[in-house]
């Protein structure tokens, strides 16, 4: 069993921007987080997965850096960074930053440079594509207004390249210059004591630099698994590990768009000394339409599909590398909305099975913050509510086109990422103890109801669930290193599995629908001991109530 510490840890998300306010300016800040090191740190968690704090014009909400050695006026100081790491450290909490070397901003001192003349020193750091050559090749942008990943610049006549918006040119990965500034950076960070990164978009950073004509017709989802097989991609990610993981005892997480199962242990074999864990994307799809991955589709919840996902990922890291394991994050709509039930009735319920589900899978478990209480979506569909990037620019799209802008907004709703960015809700006073002014993204208005302060106080609240969770996975290594096995793998309702080490072994039985369910098992649960349960009185028998979640010894 080849055991690690940051296999073992349970990973907790912050997003600064929503988490807490300490002077009203309505933009969360270090100095909140600052405040709430206490909370954090009675949720049990072992590590903290810190969104981008670096500075930025804000294009993209920080993910567009122009100065990877400082922190956003809006977020605090320096100063203010030492102090929470300080903090977290003190109370045996890791951080890792998010570190996002795809592409800058537009005003980072590179690009400015790299854009005033074609013989700039700077130029190399960037794709340029000179307009004597005529239209460069069509490659698809995500955030761009007319979804083109080329923009052109009057300044040197020639175009630059942008996965996402205009704003965010994408680096020259293939000039070693490049690569130096980079891994120099990530040090600057580590040797400042940080404890690892989170790699944003890591797999798209080699390009073909060629730029061969491709078919403008493939769908926007077709895009990424071309963008995330660069010819030097793996060569990029080794040499990485050598200048800078394999300095520091240290944990890093690439998110791994367009990578599918059979190229996962090209990236985290040990013995290819790339990184440690990616996270990839292909159960996010459960409820969302296939071909728009936009819009909900009732329709499209084959819960028995879904189990086959992490079956077959599970298998994947048999011997070999390492998973993760989420359901909800910045770039998602509220977990326990997405994957559960967030009507009254079945709130609480919902959010507590899915917290099992997450803490109780053989991976490393990411939690978002505001998931820990079962915050849930706001579903706006008035455009003017938005802040999202992608939702205005799409929407925008769409009424230029001439088509229903507003169907889009109605269908996309309840999968937009500002449903997972609203602020988090701290107590029952206006703003939800959020700031004292008017916040950047309106409170989701259910906060009298759900917020951090009451479920602090209710041994029964999904808070205080979520902490025990977290305990009893502490203390049962088996949780972690255990082999895993789905039971009744066909029941369109359960998500039932075991987990196994050594002589011991644990049965999770997971109701994911609002109705009763029958478990169909030669496995004997009557006389087994309950560990956990997400009802006063959990079942013994093999009948499971809505959202009902135990887990057994056997």
């Amino acid at each position: 069993m080849n055991t690690k510490w940051w296999k073992e840890v349970v990973v907790y998300q912050i997003y600064p921007r929503s988490f807490k306010d300490s002077n009203g300016d309505g933009i969360g800040d270090l100095k909140g987080i600052i405040e709430k090191l206490d909370y954090i740190q009675s949720l049990g968690i072992d590590v903290v997965w810190l969104n981008p704090v670096y500075e930025s014009p804000n294009d993209d909400m920080g993910y567009d850096i122009s100065d990877y050695r400082a922190i956003m006026q809006q977020f605090g100081t320096m100063d203010d960074f030492d102090v929470l790491l300080e903090g977290l450290h003190q109370r045996g909490i890791k951080l890792i930053m998010d570190l996002v070397v795809n592409h800058t901003s537009d005003e980072h001192p590179w690009f400015q440079e790299s854009r005033k003349s074609r013989d700039n020193p700077y130029r190399g750091y960037y794709h340029w594509w000179e307009a004597e050559k005529g239209t460069p090749p069509y490659r698809w942008s995500i955030f761009d207004k007319e979804s083109n990943a080329w923009k052109y610049d009057a300044a040197t006549d020639s175009y630059y390249f942008h996965i996402f918006s205009e704003k965010q040119p994408d680096l020259n990965w293939e000039n070693p210059i490049v690569r130096k500034e980079v891994y120099d950076m990530m040090k600057f960070w580590m040797d400042k004591g940080i404890d690892g990164f989170r790699l944003d978009v890591i797999t798209c950073i080699s390009k073909d630099t060629a730029f061969p004509v491709l078919s403008d017709e493939m769908p926007a989802g077709a895009w990424f698994p071309y963008y995330a097989k660069g010819p030097h991609l793996h060569e990029y990610l080794q040499e990485m590990n050598r200048e800078v993981f394999a300095q520091y005892d240290c944990m890093n997480v690439g998110e791994a768009s367009g990578v599918n199962i059979e190229e996962a242990l090209l990236f985290v074999n040990e013995d290819r000394q790339e990184l440690q864990t990616f996270y990839h994307f292909e159960h996010t799809g459960f409820g969302i339409h296939k071909e728009h991955f936009m819009l909900e589709d009732e329709t499209n919840r084959d819960l028995v599909a879904w189990k086959k996902i992490f079956e077959r990922w599970d298998q994947v890291f048999l011997e070999k590398g390492w998973g993760t394991i989420y359901l909800g994050n910045h770039d998602m709509s509220r977990m326990t909305s997405r994957y559960g039930n967030d009507s009254p009735e079945y709130r609480a319920y919902s959010a507590k099975m899915l917290h099992t589900f997450l803490l109780t899978m053989r991976a490393t478990p990411y939690i978002y913050n505001g998931d820990e209480l079962g915050m849930t979506n706001t579903n706006h569909t008035d455009i003017a509510a938005y802040q999202d990037l992608y939702t205005i620019n799409y929407y925008h799209q769409l009424k230029e086109k001439g088509e229903d802008a507003q169907a889009f907004l109605h269908g996309h709703a309840r999968i937009s990422r500002d449903n997972g960015r609203t602020p988090m809700q701290w107590d029952d006073t206006e703003q939800a103890g959020f700031t004292t002014g008017k916040p950047w993204l309106a409170v989701n208005q259910n906060y009298t109801a759900i917020n951090a302060a009451e479920q602090a106080h209710n041994p029964d609240s999904v808070l205080n669930y979520f902490k025990k969770l977290v305990q009893f996975r502490k203390e049962n290594p088996l949780l972690v290193y255990g082999a895993f096995a789905l039971v009744d793998e066909n029941n369109p309702q359960l998500f039932a599995y075991t987990r196994t080490l050594h002589n011991q072994t644990f049965l999770a039985v997971l109701n994911f629908s609002d109705t009763n369910a029958q478990l169909h098992t030669n496995l004997s649960i009557e006389q087994s001991i309950i560990r956990m349960g997400n009802y006063a009185i959990p079942s013994q028998n093999y009948s499971f109530r809505p959202y009902e979640a135990v887990i057994y010894e056997l």
